[in-house]
């Protein structure tokens, strides 16, 4: 499976955004990708407050636009995330598309991202956001993919729970910032590709260093045995490479992590498994 990570830059302008994600699509055709991968919240800014401005509802615009472009470029479309609104909510959510524009799946995020660091950031998406309630895991003919969205990635929890469902690779949408990138982005991400013995996509917008949440980039993708096959900086641009699925299988053969579980064992106090 041929992989490319595109890491724009967020405008102000969700039509402008739009129409940069076409011209990428058109620069890489020639490269025959399968699969797409947008980082999160890649058509709004990344501001709690601008969610509502820029929500639609599944089915909307954006969603036309993303659908048509998986069926025009006969691409696998995992289409970042966008805010999405329902029934009154806004959710911070991932539609992914098949080669003919059909949805094959929708992941809102779990887990928000409310956090005060010391002497770094603050942010409170709660503050707006809904969070969804699903493990999400989608299938393909290369294998099967699970797909969450930058907070939801620091559960490992989740990230077991997708390759337990058949994941061997694990796509995560995310906007580390300026303090939280260089802290935690590359630990985390080897780390779950090592316990999980999964390839792992971490797909982020560009960093804008003029907008209101700066973030860290360095999209990167991640071997099932935690080597970095390759990692950006933070400008704009995208990566692509071919993976094999199945090296997954091959090192949980040769490391058998996940077959040698004592689930007998992980259990609290109160008999509830982790």
């Amino acid at each position: 499976m041929k992989i490319a990570q595109i890491q724009s830059r967020v405008y102000n302008d969700k039509k402008k955004n739009a129409e940069q994600l076409k011209l990428y699509l058109e620069k890489i055709k020639s490269e025959r990708p399968d699969l797409v991968m947008l980082g999160e919240m890649f058509n709004c800014p990344y501001e709690t407050k601008q969610f509502p401005l820029y929500a639609e509802e599944e089915g909307g615009e954006t969603w036309k636009m993303l659908s048509h472009l998986a069926k025009e470029y006969g691409i696998y479309l995992a289409a970042g995330s966008v805010p999405e609104i329902a029934e009154g909510k806004i959710y911070n959510t991932a539609y992914v598309f098949d080669r003919n524009g059909k949805q094959i799946a929708k992941h809102r995020k779990a887990h928000l991202f409310d956090i005060q660091v010391e002497g770094g950031q603050h942010f409170k998406e709660s503050e707006i956001l809904t969070a969804g309630d699903k493990c999400t895991v989608f299938s393909t003919e290369f294998g099967k993919i699970g797909l969450c969205i930058c907070f939801d990635f620091r559960f490992p929890e989740l990230a077991r729970m997708m390759v337990l469902r058949g994941a061997k690779m694990i796509l995560v949408p995310a906007a580390f910032n300026m303090t939280t990138g260089p802290a935690h982005w590359d630990v985390m991400f080897r780390g779950r590709a090592v316990d999980n013995q999964c390839f792992v996509a971490g797909t982020s917008s560009a960093r804008d260093t003029g907008a209101s949440y700066v973030a860290w980039g360095h999209t990167l993708l991640v071997s099932p045995w935690g080597d970095v096959i390759e990692e950006m900086e933070g400008e704009e641009g995208y990566i692509i490479h071919d993976v094999d699925l199945k090296e997954a299988d091959s090192i949980r053969r040769q490391l058998p992590l996940l077959s040698a579980r004592r689930t007998d064992i992980y259990q609290s106090e109160n008999g509830a498994e982790f």
